[in-house]
């Protein structure tokens, strides 16, 4: 009898600790916070975001000083960075919340986040859990010289997710909803501007994550702009008159011509250009013109030859239309 005894202490003891290893498992606030992990890791992000308490709606934002007209477009598959190596280190209870933090790495990048999980309800016996405050973190994004970027390769336009639509407003930031945790590089790929991968580690819920990223114009767009440049400047100089329309040179006579004015672009201007907003900035860049006119003075009717050159200044404004073309206008210093 003391030998059954002793089993059934056993028994009931196994039972027990095998009753513990499953609540920790499968029922636990830890595995609940590590299935959702696993989903992302998974790059399954549908389900991700309808685990029990990660959306979010705009008065959640609100309360939390986020925008509450944040955008979805981030929260899909096509989005996600790599996330591995998830293990739960720390489960601790406060008030009837359990704060359960893992490490992982997000793109090679070691990473930690704690989050606040708490009692839904049971199923059957089994506890199910929420999370007490959402894991979604937001990415406030400026972006200069490009009203398109990418995501982690998904490509995203501004006008898509503001609240503005095409109205953007392209020196604006846009805010985007991001998983937590999760790593996003950011960056601009186009034929008329380029940036470096900017990585933004999202590891803390509910926070906002400001990002700025200045695109570089590409060689491609530059030779563009200078031909252009040129183009018009040459076009400038066919008019025969002393003051070319819409020109950024001219040559001003108080006297009388006896001859039509030549002209001709002797030093074309090296341009360079810097963001400004979604289009550019042609920044002010010296050039040289020269006139051949016969002028006659009012004075006392004689006629001299005037052969000069004729220095000035160029500058204008590139606009990227909603078809990826670039509108280009040269002012000079005066008409911007």
């Amino acid at each position: 009898m003391i030998l059954l005894g002793i089993v059934g202490v056993l028994l009931i003891g196994a039972i027990a600790a095998g009753a513990a290893a499953m609540y920790r498992i499968f029922y636990s606030p830890s595995a609940f916070v590590e299935r959702y992990v696993g989903l992302l890791a998974d790059g399954r992000a549908t389900e991700a975001l309808a685990v029990p308490g990660v959306a979010v709606d705009s008065a959640e934002l609100d309360a939390a000083g986020l925008s509450p007209d944040a955008s979805d477009a981030l929260l899909r598959r096509a989005a996600l960075g790599e996330i591995t190596d998830v293990r739960v280190v720390s489960e601790q209870a406060r008030d009837g919340v359990f704060d359960v933090t893992v490490t992982y790495l997000a793109g090679g990048y070691e990473g930690t986040t704690t989050f606040e999980v708490e009692r839904e309800g049971t199923v059957g016996l089994a506890p199910t859990w929420r999370f007490a405050e959402s894991p979604l973190a937001l990415i406030e994004l400026e972006v200069s010289g490009s009203m398109v970027f990418e995501v982690n390769g998904f490509s995203v336009d501004k006008r898509q997710v503001s609240p503005d639509g095409v109205d953007a407003d392209p020196r604006a930031p846009v805010s985007l909803l991001v998983f937590s945790p999760g790593i996003y590089s950011l960056s601009v790929d186009t034929a008329i501007s380029s940036t470096p991968g900017v990585a933004v580690l999202s590891d803390s819920p509910l926070t906002r994550i400001p990002v700025s990223i200045i695109a570089q114009p590409t060689d491609q767009f530059l030779e563009v702009v200078q031909q252009r440049m040129e183009e018009f400047l040459t076009q400038c100089a066919t008019q025969q008159v002393l003051q070319p329309t819409a020109c950024p040179f001219g040559y001003p006579v108080e006297d009388r011509i006896t001859s039509l004015p030549v002209w001709s672009i002797v030093e074309q201007p090296a341009v360079t250009v810097e963001s400004d907003g979604a289009g550019w900035r042609i920044l002010p860049a010296e050039a040289v013109a020269h006139i051949e006119v016969d002028v006659q003075s009012l004075f006392d009717g004689s006629i001299t030859h005037v052969s000069e050159d004729v220095p000035f200044i160029v500058t204008g404004k590139i606009s990227v239309l909603p078809d990826g073309t670039a509108s280009i206008v040269v002012t000079g210093p005066d008409t911007q």
